[in-house]
C-alpha cells in the first residue's frame, strides 16, 4: 500500500468501531505469529473497549489516518499522576510504515506537555518489534510479569477480610499505594469503585490492600504478599487473558501455581521518568 501521508488527530467516540477492528486484528495477528491466544476475543469486544476509552475524560486518544482511513490508534491514561500508555495498535497491513512510532511519539509529547512525572506500559515479551521501538523511544525495562489464568482459588485466609470497596475507602487505598509505589492511583480506584469492581482487604480494621479488579486491565496493591493473595483468592473470575504477577515475586508466583493457576504469557513492564522499586506486593494492570 503506497502511503501519501500519515496524519494524526484526536480520537472521538465515532472512531470506536474502526479502532476496535484494528485493535482486534493487530493483536490477533501478532499472537498468531507466535502461537499465543488473542488478548481480545472479537472485533465487537475490542470496539466496546475502544468506545469506553474514547468517551472517558481521563484518557487522551490519538488516531492515525492515511488518505482519510483510520490505520491505528493509541491512548494515554491520565487518571493518576503516573500515566499509562495503550493499547497502541496498527493495522497489520501498515506494519513497518512508521505509524506506530508516530503514535507513540505523539503520546510521549502529550505526557511531557501535561508535566507527568512518569509514563509506563506493559508489552508482550514475544513482540520484538514493539520492545525495540519502546527502548529506542527511551523506555527502560523494570520487570517481567507472568499473565496468570485458571479457576478461581477461593481460599479463606483467616485474619484477612476482603470486601467491596466504597468511596470511604479511597483515602486508605491511596495510602497503601503511596507506601508501596511512592504515588497514588486515585483516578483508577475511583472508577473501579463506581463500577463495583474494586475490593479492599483489611487486617485489624485497617485497609492493607486493594484491587481495582484482579484482571488484565486491573491493578492490585498490598502491604504484604498475603494481602494480595487474599484479594486473588476472593475474586470469582479473572477477567480477560488473566492477571499480571511480577516474576521477581517468586513466593506469590509459586502460590499461584500451587493453587492451580497457569501462565499464559510473559509481559515486560517498561517506564520513562519517575520509578520507585515497590516496597510491598503488587499486580500491575496491562497499562502499568
Amino acid at each position: 500500500m503506497a502511503i501519501t501521508r500519515i496524519s494524526l488527530r484526536t480520537g472521538n467516540p465515532e472512531d470506536a468501531e474502526a479502532c476496535g477492528q484494528i485493535c482486534h486484528d493487530a493483536f490477533a495477528h501478532i499472537a498468531a505469529q507466535h502461537n499465543f491466544p488473542k488478548d481480545v476475543p472479537s472485533p465487537e469486544a475490542a470496539s466496546q473497549l475502544m468506545a469506553g476509552i474514547l468517551s472517558h475524560p481521563g484518557f487522551y486518544s490519538v488516531v492515525a489516518e492515511v488518505d482519510g482511513t483510520i490505520v491505528g490508534s493509541n491512548f494515554l491514561d491520565e487518571r493518576s499522576p503516573i500515566f499509562g500508555v495503550g493499547p497502541v495498535t496498527v493495522d497489520p497491513k501498515m506494519q513497518n510504515s512508521s505509524v506506530g512510532r508516530q503514535l507513540m511519539q505523539n503520546i510521549l509529547d502529550r505526557a511531557a506537555g501535561q508535566h507527568s512525572p512518569g509514563v509506563r506500559l506493559l508489552q508482550d515479551a514475544f513482540h520484538n518489534r514493539s520492545f525495540a521501538l519502546y527502548t529506542k523511544l527511551g523506555f527502560e525495562t523494570r520487570a517481567t510479569t507472568s499473565v496468570m489464568q485458571g479457576p478461581p482459588i477461593r481460599i479463606n485466609m483467616p485474619g484477612y477480610n476482603v470486601r467491596p470497596a466504597t468511596a470511604a475507602d479511597l483515602e486508605g487505598c491511596n495510602r497503601v499505594c503511596v507506601a508501596v509505589h511512592g504515588h497514588h492511583r486515585s483516578g483508577e480506584v475511583q472508577d473501579a469503585i463506581s463500577m463495583g469492581t474494586a475490593l479492599v482487604v483489611e487486617r485489624l480494621g485497617r485497609v492493607t490492600g486493594y484491587s481495582t479488579g484482579v484482571a488484565f486491565f486491573g491493578h492490585s496493591v498490598g502491604r504484604t504478599n498475603e494481602d494480595v493473595m487474599a484479594l486473588i483468592a476472593a475474586t470469582p473470575e479473572y477477567q480477560g487473558p488473566g492477571f499480571h504477577v511480577p516474576n521477581t515475586n517468586a513466593d506469590l508466583l509459586r502460590w499461584c501455581y500451587e493453587n492451580g493457576l497457569r501462565m499464559v504469557k510473559a509481559m515486560s513492564l517498561m517506564t520513562i521518568g519517575l520509578y520507585n522499586e515497590p516496597r510491598g506486593a503488587y499486580l500491575p494492570s496491562v497499562l502499568y
